[in-house]
């Protein structure tokens, strides 16, 4: 009898795994589950078929037509410069995606513990060009785009700038998500994707106009949407109480109404390095778009309520909190969007099936300032509440897992939440907070029995009417290590506003990292012309991550013609600058002029109200003199920008001062080239990249011992720039690493600043007399109505005078006086701007990345 042979199917035959897509991908398990059962012929095929990264200048013309025929629909006769940029920078963004997916394969597969770094800001600046130099393609696409009839600098210009920040909070955000790829460590950052950014800024009759900033006018190819990656989010609701079948007690959040975040990821290129990490970036949706049935009864503004209130969440970055239902949405910003990433950060651990207690070998989440400090009390409510750990356990967790970095020593910037708006807003949160509080100063008490007001000074909860949640003091109490962002702003942390906390815990705890620039994005980008100068006597492009070999170029500092090119792109960039000051200003201003530069946020401790004081002051010093005395007079651009907060009256008028000061300086014909005055609106990344490169000098002159550290110093300098400024900040840390002789410095120092202020609060002290002049010249009308600036003026007479602008106000002269002398003999100043950026490599944002992760995070980066 023959045997019968049953019908085996084929592998073809075989059912195939079903891929299924999930918020925070496969473990390295599931990956290799996968991929082992996926037929050999399947992976070579699939494998035959991806996409590579373009590498030549045909494969990317190649990619560009593409996106303008299919992606944007259009063709060669209708490709303008938008459509151009688009296709380029989707084709670019092609290319990191194919890095970007290798990179989370790669980290995902070595397993490696991760940075998760939490912003509310990320001033990321425009995309293609950094692209395009991180990943070593930009001569590519110049000439591959100019084959096609256009130009790069065309293309360029058509990319906004991303609304995600405001200030040096952001920028530092960007810097350090940068240099975290660069330098390969496996980490993520997590901010929201906000509709409107902070403000457009207008100058309309010298005052600050805000409109909103809708960087997203049109799609943004660098970010990709993740519609299935959607977190709902709580507010209000109720805490609910029961006794589980263990006899515990067990709290559940509930009866609030939910939004949902929806992901949105912007790949980030390292630079020299196939690693690109991603930043997260969340967006506030509603769970339920319309309400049909209130459209259909004719309640049409109703139906689209609940759409229109949820996407408030991640509209504007810092909506004006002045009111109650402005603290509110604030406070609904930073929980949404720590809520949405701690989720996330949850999830992806919880596919490693690892126990809790290696959370913290496996996590790192670095708090950029208080805003996500709320995050100390959700990954506790997450991991007693949801999978129920015990309290003590949990809390070990959560204190191993966050670092905390401070960017103030003003106690009045230290966040605060009114309790009551906190209990409605977030009710099982606050009991949370009030059993953390609890249990240290519970502590506390152990510790110092005999201090009783201890208790109150270190308290969470601040004893005022209302009571307020002390956010800083959450922070440092969840974190096992909280650092300041420069030598000065670190001790003086420990001294002042944070001393109790060095008592109960010791110094340990507390930590300095300072500040870092990237120098692709500030020095490579935006002064490529002086890069290349530095190439060329370094021998390669290798400064850029490794900036220690600047020291390189330092024997040439007094080499004549080394010393002809440094000036000829200082020339060159000034050029660019006043080009855009005559376009956006209407004014002309001279080459040969000294560029005095200070832009930064608009507040009174960086005194930008000192500076405008010292031109007028200039001003009217110029007009008493007569021909032959002018012609010994330095002639000065002085050029200021930055934004004001919207509720901030004090800054506005600074902002309104400077403007007719211009006004009036610009239009006197006794003046003429001698002195300039320009207010450049709307400053952000883009015009920074214009204005740094062509200083001479720049003014970072907060009231010593207020400034944290500031990271534009480094920006200035690292292009050449000299900095007039006060002992505060970063200014010690450049002054120590340049040389005193290559930085002006003037004023009291931090440690005087305590018995000045008590001196005029309580002595009638004398007004500087040149600042007197300065102040009767505006109170003349000079200027405009003066009842405009009496507010200004009142501030820095008497003992009002907080911020010691009449105190330093004659050793800023004398300082402003020591540069217009020393700009004459422009042989040492050029060789004092070479000496200064051979020895800026102290200030890489590389350099403070690796302190991060080897004192702070425990992180190692993932080998190429």
């Amino acid at each position: 009898m023959a045997s019968i042979t049953p019908n085996l199917p084929s592998a073809s035959d075989l059912p195939r795994p079903k891929h299924r897509r999930t918020p925070t991908g496969f473990s390295p398990k599931e990956i290799k589950s996968f991929e082992a059962s996926i037929p050999a012929a399947s992976r070579d095929l699939w494998q035959q078929l991806a996409i590579k990264e373009f590498t030549d200048k045909e494969s990317f013309q190649k990619e560009f037509v593409r996106h303008v025929e299919t992606t944007l629909a259009r063709s060669m006769y209708n490709c303008d410069d938008l459509a151009a940029y688009l296709a380029a920078s989707q084709s670019i963004r092609d290319r990191l995606i194919v890095a970007w997916n290798k990179t989370q394969q790669k980290q995902t597969t070595k397993d490696q513990k991760r940075i998760y770094y939490l912003s509310l800001e990320f001033l990321m600046g425009r995309a293609m060009d950094n692209a395009m130099l991180n990943a070593g393609v930009k001569e590519i696409t110049k000439s591959g785009v100019d084959d096609l009839g256009f130009k790069i600098e065309d293309l360029l210009e058509q990319e906004p700038d991303a609304a995600l920040g405001n200030g040096g909070l952001g920028r530092l955000a960007a810097c350090f998500v940068d240099s975290i790829a660069s330098t390969n460590y496996p980490g993520w950052g997590y901010g929201l994707r906000y509709q409107y950014g902070i403000f457009k800024q207008q100058i309309v009759d010298g005052y600050q106009v805000e409109s909103p900033d809708y960087w997203l006018a049109f799609s943004n190819p660098w970010e990709i949407p993740r519609y299935e990656i959607a977190v709902d989010v709580m507010f209000y609701g109720y805490t609910r109480k029961y006794t589980n079948d263990e006899g515990k007690t067990v709290s559940v959040w509930e009866g609030g109404e939910q939004v949902q975040a929806i992901a949105y990821d912007v790949p980030v290129p390292g630079y020299d390095t196939e690693t690109t990490n991603n930043l997260r970036l969340w967006a506030s949706k509603p769970t339920r778009e319309f309400d049909f049935e209130k459209f259909n009864s004719g309640d049409y503004e109703s139906s689209v309520s609940e759409s229109q209130k949820a996407e408030t969440i991640s509209a504007v970055l810092y909506p004006n909190d002045n009111f109650y239902s402005g603290k509110e949405l604030r406070l609904k910003q930073q929980y949404f969007w720590v809520a949405a990433s701690l989720n996330d950060i949850v999830r992806r651990f919880k596919k490693s099936n690892r126990p809790w207690s290696d959370f913290s070998d496996q996590v790192a989440i670095q708090l950029n300032d208080t805003h996500p400090t709320i995050a100390v009390v959700e990954l506790q409510r997450i991991l007693v509440d949801m999978e129920g750990l015990e309290w003590d356990k949990a809390w070990d967790i959560v204190v191993s897992t966050f670092g905390y970095t401070n960017h103030t020593v003003l106690p009045e910037a230290l966040e605060k939440w009114p309790v009551p708006l906190f209990g409605n807003l977030l009710p099982r949160h606050l009991e949370i907070i009030y059993n953390i509080n609890l249990f240290f100063l519970q502590k506390v008490e152990k510790m110092f029995p005999k201090d009783r007001d201890m208790l109150a000074r270190v308290s969470i909860i601040e004893e005022s009417s209302p009571q307020q949640v002390r956010m800083a003091y959450l922070a440092i109490i969840g974190s096992h290590k909280v650092n300041g962002v420069a030598e000065l702003h670190s001790d003086l942390i420990k001294t002042t506003i944070f001393k109790d906390f060095v008592t109960i815990y010791g110094s340990d705890k507390f930590m300095n990292v300072t500040n870092g620039i990237t120098p692709r994005r500030w020095l490579h980008q935006a002064n490529p012309k002086l890069s290349e100068l530095i190439a060329s006597k370094v021998g390669s492009y290798k400064f850029l991550k490794d900036l220690n070999l600047l020291k390189k170029i330092e024997p040439f500092a007094k080499d004549p013609e080394f010393q002809k090119k440094w000036t000829e792109i200082k020339r060159f960039n000034k050029a660019r600058l006043a080009a855009h000051i005559k376009k956006h200003n209407g004014i002309d201003v001279s080459l040969d002029a000294l560029f005095d530069v200070q832009v930064k946020r608009i507040h009174e401790y960086k005194r930008q109200q000192m500076n405008i004081f010292s031109v007028i002051h200039r001003y009217i010093t110029i007009k008493a003199m007569t021909a032959e005395e002018k012609k010994e007079v330095t002639p000065r651009v002085c050029i200021f920008g930055g934004k004001s907060a919207p509720g901030y009256y004090m800054a506005k008028t600074i902002i309104k001062l400077v403007n007719s000061v211009s006004e009036v300086v610009n239009n006197d014909a006794d003046i003429g080239d001698l002195l300039k005055v320009v207010f450049i609106a709307d400053y952000n990344v883009s015009k920074a990249e214009v204005i740094i490169p062509a200083s001479d000098i720049s003014q970072h002159i907060s009231t010593a011992g207020t400034e944290a550290s500031g990271t534009s110093n480094m920006k200035f300098v690292l292009n050449g720039g000299l900095i007039l400024g006060t002992v505060d900040g970063a200014n010690i840390e450049i002054t120590r690493e340049v040389g005193e002789e290559n930085i002006f410095l003037f004023g009291h120092l931090a440690e005087s600043v305590d018995d000045l202020r008590h001196q005029r609060r309580f002595n009638d002290l004398p007004l500087n007399p040149d600042l007197q002049k300065v102040l009767d010249v505006i109170d003349s009308g000079v200027f405009g109505d003066k009842d405009i600036y009496g507010s200004l003026v009142y501030s820095v007479t008497g003992s009002r005078d907080y911020y010691l602008v009449s105190d330093d106000f004659q050793s800023y002269l004398e300082a402003q006086k020591l540069v217009d002398k020393d700009f004459k003999d422009q042989t040492t100043w050029v060789s004092r701007s070479i000496t200064a950026v051979a020895n800026m490599g102290f200030f890489s944002s590389d350099r403070a990345i690796d302190e991060y992760a080897e004192s702070i995070w425990n992180i190692e980066p993932v080998a190429n």
